[in-house]
C-alpha cells in the first residue's frame, strides 16, 4: 500500500481528538464501542521499528496518554491495545476501553458478539466523553518530540 491509497494518509480515520506534529488520536466510529480510538503515526511507516528510538517513546507516551484518560474518566474494566496493521499498514494504534457491559466481552471486539448491546451504558459513556477528551487534549499537547 502507497501513501496515495492508504486509508489513514488521504483522511483522518475518524473523529479528530488531537492532530499533533508527529502524531493524531481518533476517536473510530465502531457501533457499541463509545471509547474507541487509534493513535495514528503522521507519516506513512508500518512499523513500531521504522520510528527512531525517540520517536517511538513519543508515540507510546501518546498510547499510554489515552489510555490513562479513558481510565480516569470511564473506569472500564480492562484497556485493549493493538498495532495490527494488517489491513493498513500505517503505524497506528488501537486503544479501547472495555467494560463488563459491551457486547463482547470478554472477547475481543472482532470476535461475534455475545450479548445486545446496552445503549444506557454507551449513552453514559458519550455523555463523559467531552471532559475526557479535553483532558486528553491537554496532556497530548505536552508531548514533544525531542531529538
Amino acid at each position: 500500500m502507497t501513501q496515495a491509497d492508504c486509508p489513514l494518509c488521504t483522511s483522518t480515520g475518524g473523529e479528530l481528538v488531537f492532530q499533533g506534529a508527529q502524531f493524531r488520536v481518533i476517536r473510530a466510529d465502531e457501533p457499541g464501542f463509545p471509547a474507541f480510538y487509534r493513535v495514528v503515526w503522521r507519516h506513512h511507516v508500518a512499523e513500531m521499528s521504522d520510528l527512531s528510538p525517540t520517536e517511538r517513546s513519543l508515540c507510546l507516551a501518546a498510547v499510554n496518554t489515552v489510555e490513562l484518560a479513558l481510565r480516569q474518566h470511564l473506569q472500564p474494566r480492562k484497556i485493549n491495545l493493538a498495532a495490527l496493521g494488517n489491513m493498513v499498514p500505517h503505524l497506528h494504534w488501537h486503544v479501547v476501553a472495555r467494560f463488563t457491559w459491551d457486547s463482547h466481552f470478554p472477547a475481543p471486539v472482532w470476535a461475534p458478539a455475545v450479548r445486545e448491546v446496552d445503549a444506557l451504558a454507551v449513552a453514559d459513556v458519550v455523555a463523559r466523553r467531552a471532559a475526557m477528551e479535553q483532558d486528553m487534549q491537554r496532556e497530548l499537547s505536552a508531548l514533544v518530540l525531542v531529538e
